[in-house]
This record gives structure tokens, C-alpha cells and sequence, in this order.
């Protein structure tokens, strides 16, 4: 055989492989990554009223009860003035006020948290016999008694609280919404 040569390989000497050969067995990955809640801006906290900027009740403001577990924010229209019901949102959706509410007099009861949330899982092991049974539109979801009576119990002791300040009933109620001309950026809220 001949020497190999500077950066090269000697004639006769096998290539390197161009890729890794696949293995059966999967390399562990360690530890599982915990993730960590976001951290909140200084202006949501609990009292503040803010602005939904996306999803069902965009434009909509809403009291922010307490953030959660999760890092997710629970808030409420009330129902009763703006029909957003009891719900968790993303803090990323939404613009804090300068109008805070004194929830001092208000109890949120511990139960509400990300559990109480969590939807119950789908069974997708059962096949439907007929095929196109997935075009039918899904049933409405009925909302429990229990989440009526949690939002009633919450709005009663927050409506006494909102109508004490005046205007802030209409606030609430109104829908936010940029016209033409307007520039989010230099407005203060």
C-alpha cells in the first residue's frame, strides 16, 4: 500500500460513510425539561381590567381574577355586563388598563384552576361504523351547573363592587376597537 497522503487516504483504504447507519435503540434524551410560567407584566395584576385582543371575545374587557399555575390569566366580563364568561387567557393576548377593581371583597374560590378546566379527553380508540359520520357538524357543549353557579357566585360579589365606581359598568360593557387614524402605539390605556 502506498502512504496516504496529506489530507487523503491511501489507495485501498475504505471511504468514510457519507451518513450515520440507524440504529433500533434510541438514545435517551435525560432528564425531562421542566418548563417554567411565564413571567407577568408589572400591570396584570389581580384588579386590572384588560383588553381581549384575540379568540372569540376580542375587543372585549374583561376583570382579571388571578393568574394561574400555568401562567395563564383567569378573567371574567362579568357575564352578566359583557358575556364573557369565567375563562383562562394567554397574557400575550391582551392590553392592561390603567382601571384596576378592588377585588378585596370578592372571594375566587380555590377550585378554580387549571384542572378545572381541563377537558375531558375524547375516546379515538372507537371506530364509527359509518365513514362519513366525521362530516356531521360535533354537539353543541352544554356548560355544567356547576360552572353556571361558580359564575354567578363571582359576578354577584363583582357587580357589587363595579357598580359602586361610576362608569365602569358601561366601560366593561363596551366593545375596544381602533378606527382609522388611530396609532396603539402612542395610546394610553
Amino acid at each position: 500500500m502506498a502512504p496516504a497522503k496529506k489530507g487523503g487516504r491511501a489507495k485501498g483504504e475504505a471511504r468514510t460513510p457519507r451518513s450515520y447507519p440507524a440504529y433500533d435503540v434510541k438514545a435517551s434524551k435525560g432528564p425531562a425539561h421542566k418548563q417554567n410560567p411565564q413571567k407577568l407584566r408589572e400591570s396584570l395584576k389581580p384588579g386590572a381590567v384588560l383588553i381581549l385582543l384575540a379568540g372569540r371575545f376580542r375587543g372585549k374587557r374583561v376583570v382579571l381574577l388571578k393568574a394561574l399555575e400555568s401562567g395563564l390569566l383567569l378573567v371574567t366580563g362579568p357575564f352578566a355586563v359583557n358575556g364573557v364568561p369565567i375563562k383562562r387567557v394567554n397574557a400575550a393576548y391582551v392590553i392592561a388598563t390603567s382601571t384596576t377593581v378592588d377585588l378585596s371583597s370578592v372571594p375566587i374560590p380555590a377550585k378554580l384552576n387549571d384542572a378545572y378546566f381541563a377537558r375531558e379527553k375524547a375516546n379515538i380508540g372507537e371506530k364509527d361504523d359509518n365513514f362519513f359520520s366525521a362530516d356531521k357538524p360535533a354537539p353543541p357543549v352544554e356548560t355544567s351547573d356547576e360552572r353556571k353557579k361558580d359564575q354567578k357566585a363571582i359576578d354577584d360579589k363583582l357587580l357589587k363592587v363595579i357598580e359602586k365606581t361610576p362608569m365602569l359598568k358601561a366601560y366593561l360593557g363596551a366593545l375596544f376597537t381602533l378606527t382609522k387614524g388611530m396609532k396603539p402605539h402612542e395610546m394610553k390605556f
